[in-house]
């Protein structure tokens, strides 16, 4: 047995010796810098290997000792489709908060969980997909259309506030080590993508220049002023030309206009569409080398597999295959990948902190600073001592699939309304709960029994991933993910006048969730407090609930318009902004952009610019001093919009260029300082081509929405 054990411990030490003398190779030198490892790799690859690590499952080159690599990853809203993560709210109630500091903060929390999973992962020998550090997100897609199934993945439907939180979640996911990525973010869909879903794979986006300069454009751009790692481009044709085979959206202004040094990758099958859809080319090699030269470097697809047949027809050289290539293996070096784990700070994460209490505290944190408060008639928040009886009902309250969202992971420990609810009141109150209606099935009612018995009712209605989300995964939507429809389904509608009908004066309390707006007069008008929820993540239940009995004062904001009937909206597969969003629609709503009600009452004093630091293409300075009038302590989100005096046609009736979220206690005053963006003041100037501020007097709106604003100013800009 001992000869056994010296026989295999001699082989074991050859073993490795072998093994360091066949991969000491100069790309494996952690000394070296990225660009002299990368150059090096690329000199020891064949062109089929070169290929295969333009794939997003590339796989493992074992001559080199390269293991197999998916770059496959998402995390909208918590690493997802892994298994156990934090689920924080999607992404769209994330904007609602209008606080990019906590996006920051979740964002970190997000890499701390995907640093901590990889690594565990791999110890395992599990390198399957959404188990690598590359990470799809996020979606900062203009939300122009409240019917796109996929709004909800979104920041909303202005550009500042996209461009805000984007920024805010890639400088939290990708860390500040100067030599490695802690994740490699990305920016998706480029460009000019939102809807329909069922014609995303051929349509052809043709908004006009102004359009697609002033709207479509700014949050990538400022994206990769954040240094943004990667960018994902759309199936959609712009101006033409596919997305994923644009030189002039690749090239000219990602690479030569913004200076983009990351990598490009394809959205997935994206390169199919080419040859198979729209058509532009007629073979898959032909397709492959189209995509190659105009600056794809990740195929999320398998039409790379022909690069090889492309270089031997002449219709892509080799040296662009390596130049497509270059910033791929440079991503790879940033993350860690070919070094020794005992070289990267973040290999040292634990497992143990996912879904670790401090990081379910802040998935509370952002649930609760998500909801918004659309009406109140003075019964919240709810006084428990006052209260016996309280009926849950609708299908969203006990629903899982509404706090998930879509791009999720899940936590074990998802918290419903009902949940949060029963949580919150004890064991002296008596909870009685029924689903009371379908989700969009008019035949069934219940509950009106127990209605009748309770002091107050809290009805949770409204839309799940079952009837909006992406092409294939609402299972009730025969549409695509799309809605044809914002209205609230009728049979909702309908179980809430019976509802209604059945309590007379005793108290309403209305929760909706959606990942997009929602047309509810009816609602509105029947219930005595309404609140908006979102898809608000695995806190979800425990944040209505704090919200509800007044262990939070509410204080999000609408990222988004509620109109008033599908009927206000223009056709939807037009990409044209006019009539769109709060900068060009000219009627009524029902609730504005940056609309939301509190339990404190807020008073706006004076406000100035401070001129004295300020320096060209530098942010301005505004400060405003605000009261809480009441005596609650609370936040108030100061919002700040630009207006010319007088727009010239296609000019926006305002635009967001500050913003600011505010603790203030009861009765005191804050001097609140916030920076205004001068890129996003400007305008496109077509003849010149370029961003151009106009001397001209200039209004800055501060308010608490986009319609209610509470002080002017008229300045002259520096």
């Amino acid at each position: 047995m001992k000869h056994l054990y010296i026989i295999s411990l001699f082989v074991l030490l050859i073993s490795s010796s072998v093994y360091a003398q066949q991969y000491s190779y100069p790309f494996l030198d952690h000394e070296l810098d990225h660009k002299a490892r990368t150059e090096d790799l690329i000199s020891r690859l064949t062109l089929v290997e070169k290929a295969n690590m333009m794939l997003y499952n590339s796989l493992a080159i074992e001559r080199l000792g390269i293991p197999e690599y998916n770059w496959w990853n998402e995390c909208l809203h918590g690493v997802a489709r892994a298994g156990k993560a934090t689920v924080f709210p999607q992404a769209i109630g994330l904007a609602a908060t209008f606080d990019d500091d906590l996006i920051f903060r979740i964002a970190e929390v997000i890499s701390d969980e995907a640093r901590a999973k990889h690594h565990e992962a791999v110890r395992r020998g599990n390198r399957a997909q959404y188990f690598g550090l590359s990470f799809w997100t996020p979606n900062i897609n203009i939300f122009r259309d409240p019917r796109w199934g996929r709004g909800q993945e979104t920041y909303g439907e202005d550009p500042y506030l996209t461009a805000m939180m984007g920024s805010a979640f890639v400088k939290g996911l990708q860390g500040d080590d100067p030599r490695y990525l802690k994740a490699a973010a990305c920016a998706k869909h480029y460009v000019v993508h939102s809807g329909p879903e069922a014609s995303r794979h051929h349509f052809n986006a043709v908004p006009d220049e102004i359009d697609f300069r002033e709207t479509y454009l700014p949050a990538f751009r400022e994206l990769v002023k954040a240094d943004v790692e990667a960018i994902m481009c759309a199936y959609n044709r712009t101006y033409g030309e596919p997305c994923c085979g644009s030189s002039f959206l690749l090239h000219k202004i990602l690479r030569e206009e913004w200076g983009f040094g990351g990598h490009v990758v394809s959205d997935c099958w994206a390169l199919d569409d080419i040859w198979a859809r729209h058509k532009v080319k007629e073979t898959r090699a032909e397709a492959a080398s189209m995509a190659a030269q105009a600056g794809v470097n990740l195929n999320c697809g398998y039409i790379y597999t022909y690069l090889p047949e492309a270089v031997e027809k002449g219709l892509i050289s080799e040296q662009d295959v390596d130049n497509a290539l270059r910033p791929l293996l440079h991503t790879r070096f940033r993350l860690g990948l070919f070094d020794s784990d005992n070289l990267n700070p973040y290999t040292r994460i634990p497992p143990e902190i996912v879904n670790c209490d401090a990081h379910r505290q802040l998935a509370r944190e952002a649930a609760v600073k998500s909801i918004v408060l659309l009406k109140n008639n003075g019964v919240l928040p709810l006084n428990k001592d006052s209260i016996n009886n309280i009926f849950v009902t609708g299908p969203m309250a006990a629903d899982l699939a509404v706090l998930a969202g879509n791009y999720n992971g899940y936590s074990g420990e998802m918290v419903t309304v009902l949940e949060g609810i029963v949580n919150h009141v004890g064991p002296g109150i008596a909870v009685d709960y029924t689903t009371g209606v379908l989700l969009n099935n008019d035949s069934i009612f219940y509950g009106f029994w127990h209605a009748g018995y309770a002091d107050v009712v809290i009805a949770v209605i409204g839309i799940n991933r079952l009837l909006e989300g992406e092409e294939g995964d609402a299972m009730l939507n025969l549409k695509g993910g799309d809605r044809t429809s914002i209205e609230m389904p009728e049979n909702q509608v309908e179980y809430i006048r019976k509802l209604k009908e059945r309590i007379g004066n005793k108290k309403l309390i209305v929760v909706v969730s959606g990942g997009s707006a929602i047309a509810m007069p009816e609602v509105e008008e029947l219930s005595d407090a309404l609140l908006f929820a979102w898809y608000p993540g695995e806190e979800g239940g425990n944040a209505v609930a704090d919200v509800i009995f007044g262990n939070e004062n509410p204080a999000g904001r609408l990222p988004i318009t509620f109109y008033k009937s599908t009927d206000d909206l223009p056709p939807f597969d037009d990409y044209s902004m006019q009539g769109r969003t709060y900068r060009f629609f000219e009627g009524n709503v029902q609730f504005p952009f940056g609309y939301g009600l509190s339990y404190s009452s807020y008073e706006y004093l004076e406000a100035k610019i401070d001129y004295r630091e300020k320096r060209k293409e530098q942010p301005l300075t505004l400060i405003v001093n605000i009261k809480n009038t009441s005596l609650i302590d609370g936040e108030e989100v100061i919002q700040v919009y630009f207006r010319t005096p007088n727009p010239e046609p296609r000019t926006p009736f305002k635009s967001l260029v500050g913003f600011k979220r505010v603790f203030i206690p009861a009765g005191k005053t804050v001097r609140v300082k916030i920076l205004l963006s001068i890129d996003f003041m400007k305008r496109w100037d077509v003849e010149k081509q370029e961003y151009v501020l106009y001397p001209d007097q200039y209004e800055f709106l501060i308010g608490a929405s986009s319609e209610d604003i509470r002080v002017e100013l008229t300045s002259h800009l520096p």
